[in-house]
């Protein structure tokens, strides 16, 4: 027998299979372990015989993903069906769906997608620090899959949180992303999580926003958000009470016309001569907003990009949309577009801290292009429905200053015919605040080869200082 200790995944069993492939060790003759035993000396492997046989790339994508399985059982499988396709005469194995050992590799590899989908969606961080430096918000998160699936997870969440630096950890891998690079490391013990704090109580705010208890089942949602994880969720504290509360919610629901959640928007910001809002607590406000329902672009974004910045700052910016990365982060300005504003605000001696950051339109409106989401212009209708909110930011910070990036911007708060390319410069509009500058969005610079085009953007921001 052999002995083969695999400790560090994939490659290394891979390393391994090869070896024992060209020596041609049968799978019967082989020990697959973990660590080393009591006994070290292993008899040597016959010599070579031949080249290593070509792998279907079919199986080797099968077994990366099996090789994430927390079945000690996994690596022996593996060989035995890459022996079946090697050595055995078997190669058109996979293609034989009803094999017992193809059927054991597909339910591991089921396993693994679905603690996947579980991970993605049970993930929760929480705020622990801010560089001193880069000013980027620090989190961590602690999670218990079930299998060995952090390699496979931490490109998801580099995509989903590029702009804050995070780390997540679980028992039998960790990874960190410092917006340059993410690194995997090993499992950790438990640690002590920090306690209740804002972003929890926001998000407990928006679970009980959404949570609609004429449409719960109680065992279609414990099958797919089961037990176990709740103990890692802010918002699994509420479940149960909401469960019970539900019968009474329903009963409530159906006595009105209209959805509670719509009816609260439309009442919290109704017209413009009822902006209630702007005395409300900033949280509140920002709980309401995150909330959103007042047109469609919710659906398909991955939530309101909120504003961010001081509540009594002196100059407020206000752009056009979130982008896809700032979709993806939750945070205004930190795309392409964003830190060619950072860097237009540095130069006119504009501080960003200082600046409060938001957007006509509080949801990415795109469109999909293979992989990529394409920006698409929000129309007429999804402007009006988010006039409200910005109008009720600039009665609660009431800047000195505000400038509108972009046509969508500028026609939202300013008028609906604004023409930016004949207007830009300093706006007359005193009801909105003492200074009011428009001008082109930092997206059009991107795109844009018209010579003076950035000088003329840096000197309507000179106006705003």
């Amino acid at each position: 027998m052999h002995t083969v200790i695999i400790e560090n995944g994939f490659d290394e069993w891979r390393e391994q299979a090869r070896k024992l492939l060209t020596s041609r060790v049968p799978p019967e003759e082989i020990l697959w372990e973990r660590e080393a035993g009591l006994f070290s000396d292993e008899p040597p492997l016959p010599p070579a015989q031949g080249e290593t046989p070509t792998v279907p790339k079919e199986f080797l994508k099968l077994a990366h993903t099996v090789a994430h399985h927390a079945s000690p059982s996994k690596w022996a499988l593996l060989y035995l069906v890459l022996w079946r396709l090697t050595h055995g005469g078997e190669r058109h194995l996979l293609k034989m769906a009803s094999d017992l050992d193809l059927v054991k590799l597909a339910e591991m590899r089921k396993a693994i997608q679905r603690d996947i989908h579980k991970m993605h969606a049970f993930v929760r961080f929480q705020k622990v620090g801010e560089d001193a430096e880069t000013g980027r918000e620090q989190f961590v998160s602690w999670f218990e899959p079930d299998h060995e699936i952090m390699p496979l997870t931490a490109g998801f969440f580099r995509k989903r949180f590029t702009g804050m630096d995070w780390s997540i950890f679980t028992p039998t891998g960790s990874a960190s992303w410092d917006g340059k690079e993410v690194r995997l490391g090993p499992g950790v013990e438990r640690m002590d999580a920090p306690g209740d704090d804002e972003l929890e109580n926001l998000w407990r705010s928006y679970y009980k926003s959404i949570f609609n208890p004429a449409r719960i089942k109680v065992k279609a949602m414990q099958a797919e958000m089961p037990k176990k994880y709740w103990k890692n969720l802010p918002e699994a504290d509420l479940i149960e009470e909401l469960i019970a509360e539900g019968k009474d919610r329903v009963s409530s629901m159906m006595e009105v016309e209209e959805r509670p959640a719509r009816l609260l928007n439309n009442a919290y910001l109704n017209r413009l001569g009822d902006l209630t809002a702007a005395q409300e607590n900033p949280q509140t406000f920002r709980e309401q907003m995150a909330c959103c329902r007042n047109c469609p672009l919710w659906e398909n974004a991955t939530g309101t990009v909120l504003p961010e910045g001081p509540e009594n700052a002196r100059i407020m910016v206000i752009g056009e949309q979130p982008g896809d990365q700032e979709d993806l982060t939750g945070r205004p300005f930190v795309g392409p577009a964003g830190k060619l504003l950072d860097r237009f605000l540095a130069q006119a001696g504009i501080d960003r801290k200082q600046v409060y950051l938001t957007n006509a339109v509080k949801h990415f409106k795109f469109k999909r292009q293979g992989k990529l989401r394409l920006h698409q212009n929000p129309s007429v209708g999804e402007m009006k429905a988010c006039r409200p909110w910005v109008m009720s930011e600039i009665l609660r910070v009431q800047p000195k200053v505000i400038i509108t990036l972009g046509a969508t911007a500028a026609k939202s708060i300013i008028d609906p015919a604004f023409k930016i390319t004949q207007q830009r410069g300093l706006i007359d509009r005193p009801d909105l605040a003492p200074k009011v500058v428009a001008t082109v969005h930092p997206s059009y610079l991107l795109r844009s080869d018209i010579p003076g085009e950035e000088e003329r953007f840096l000197a309507d921001l000179m106006l705003a200082r």
